[in-house]
């Protein structure tokens, strides 16, 4: 990438008051082998998720020329779905007629991916899925051509449920766990919800359910949700929300009682680097966090070099999603140099399927791997509790006090 291409980009992504528009990415529309539609949140809520994952594109396609002697020219073009489904259905339609690709990215809503899906057959095109969590896409849901390369909410709360077991013995020796739920009111809340439950009574943990609360997404105002949740007297409450929603939900429960009452969760994404990074020392140690990508863990060197190149691109550290968006593009390269042509879809989804890969967030002696039955990407699931950890400013809470808990094989 030329140096007056990179300034351009940089301006575009980190001048917070300039429109967002589309923007392209590696080779150029002439020499491409492969063209990528990649769609995330560039303008309003959740405009953070869409430049982290702008960078952890470019990191891709920066790695592809290194892992492969003769790699594939790779053109991503990224648009902006302003989180609305009817938009980012009108850009996916664009982008397979105008723009001839064969694969779209990214799309961190749900809702919006489970729509995306119902027209990728169709299309003809490949859907590569990072961070729209909801089971449902790799269950009910499942279309041939999508495969999702970050853990979803049944993972997720299978790795919590096993916490829970471990973390929680000494009430469950005596009595039920009492829990509490709120997630957003849409998709990837009941979802979670769902998965939560079933996870629970396939690890045989003993809970009564005392709240559980919808609020929407966008929701500015959780004063009736915390008043709620502290008369229920859990033991701990599983809070599902994401972004800037739990990042609100925090912020109010600050000048309250509830955490000297319960426990506090988010087993999905509530561990994002960039919520510790917002609420720096507000940010209550003791929580039970989570997320798909941590700056903190591993250790290892892959994953350290990708968060000093984030930095060094970004000029902050990266929030989970910047990995998501980063695999994606690895995993459209793998299928690429792992197809003989011609590459028929047929052929193209038998790679798909197989795919092995050694990720950022992969522990030491462990690659990602995909299941091959749902077209779910496997990965190890790591949950902790935040710490004061001065590491990585201005973030001054980090998660500490790991549990690691393995893909069932």
């Amino acid at each position: 990438m030329n140096w007056f291409f990179k300034f351009l980009l940089m301006v575009t992504l980190f001048m917070p008051h300039m429109a967002h528009a589309r923007m392209e990415l590696g080779a150029t529309a002439e020499d491409s082998d492969i063209n990528v539609g990649c769609l995330y949140p560039l303008s309003g809520y959740g405009v953070g998720f869409g430049k982290d994952s702008i960078i952890g594109i470019m990191l891709a396609l920066e790695d592809i020329q290194e892992i492969y002697p003769n790699p594939p020219k790779i053109r991503v073009i990224v648009d902006d779905t302003k989180l609305k489904t009817s938009r980012s259905i009108r850009l996916v339609r664009e982008f397979a007629k105008h723009d001839k690709v064969q694969y779209i990215c990214g799309i961190v809503s749900s809702g919006i991916a489970i729509e995306v899906t119902k027209i990728i057959d169709d299309l003809g095109v490949f859907f590569i899925g990072t961070d729209n969590a909801s089971s449902r896409l790799t269950g009910a849901e499942l279309k041939p051509n999508y495969f999702r390369m970050t853990n979803n909410t049944a993972q997720t709360m299978n790795a919590a449920a096993q916490y829970i077991k471990e973390s929680f013995s000494s009430i469950l020796k005596k009595r039920p766990l009492k829990i509490a739920f709120i997630g957003p009111d849409y998709d990837y809340g009941y979802q979670n919800w769902r998965d939560f439950r079933e996870a629970m009574e396939r690890q045989g943990v003993s809970y009564v359910t005392v709240a559980t609360l919808w609020p929407n997404l966008f929701e500015v105002d959780f004063s009736v949700y915390i008043r709620t949740l502290i008369n229920s007297n859990a033991d701990l409450i599983v809070n599902e929300q994401w972004g800037d929603d739990f990042l609100t939900f925090l912020r109010q429960v600050k000048d309250t009682n509830l955490l000297e009452k319960s426990r506090l969760s988010n087993f999905g994404s509530g561990g994002d680097y960039d919520i510790l990074k917002e609420l720096g020392d507000d940010v209550p140690v003791g929580l039970i966090l989570s997320a798909r990508h941590h700056v903190n863990w591993p250790q290892t060197k892959t994953n350290q070099e990708f968060i000093k190149r984030f930095y060094d691109q970004a000029g902050h550290f990266p929030s989970y999603v910047a990995q998501g968006a980063y695999s994606g593009i690895l995993a459209i390269a793998y299928a690429t140099m792992n197809t003989e042509p011609p590459r028929t879809p047929d052929k193209i989804r038998k790679a798909l399927s197989h795919i092995r890969l050694k990720l950022p967030e992969d522990p030491d002696g462990f690659s990602s791997y995909m299941n091959p039955a749902d077209h779910q990407i496997q990965q190890v699931i790591s949950i902790g509790e935040t710490v004061v950890d001065k590491s990585y400013p201005p973030a001054t809470r980090l998660i500490g006090n790991w549990k690691n808990y393995f893909p069932e094989r």
